[in-house]
């Protein structure tokens, strides 16, 4: 988390706003998903009043994974589940530079959700 931000007004109402827990499971692979991609640098964040607060940072293990990331959510009301409450944040995946994708992921409080990552071979550096 970018403690810079940690303690500010703004984001304290962000967690007041956002009291419940989504996660998140990464899956990066190349060729189809036949080889999956080790090292896939993975940084999550959210821009709250005009700073981007970071809340999560990792890479991908041998098997192109990174799982159970914890995200904060809005409480999903269950007398009003036409509209679902979520919230999206911003997902960017990079390798030395090599590959380096954005993706928008939206979260749900108690929801465990996907995002597969699909990059061009680099090379034997990056699979298993």
């Amino acid at each position: 988390m970018n403690k810079d931000n940690i303690n500010s007004k703004s984001y304290n109402e962000f967690i007041k706003n956002n009291p419940g827990t989504g996660y998140l499971k990464i899956r990066a692979y190349a060729a189809n998903g036949a080889i999956p991609v080790r090292g896939l640098n993975i940084v999550i964040s959210n821009y709250i009043d005009g700073s981007n607060v970071i809340f999560f940072e990792g890479s991908t293990n041998e098997s192109g994974v990174i799982d159970k990331i914890s995200l904060p959510a809005p409480i999903i009301n269950s007398n009003d589940l036409v509209i679902p409450n979520y919230i999206t944040y911003d997902l960017r995946a990079y390798i030395d530079n090599k590959v380096d994708k954005l993706y928008k992921v939206n979260i749900f409080d108690g929801v465990s959700v996907i995002q597969n990552i699909s990059i061009s071979p680099l090379g034997s550096e990056y699979g298993s």
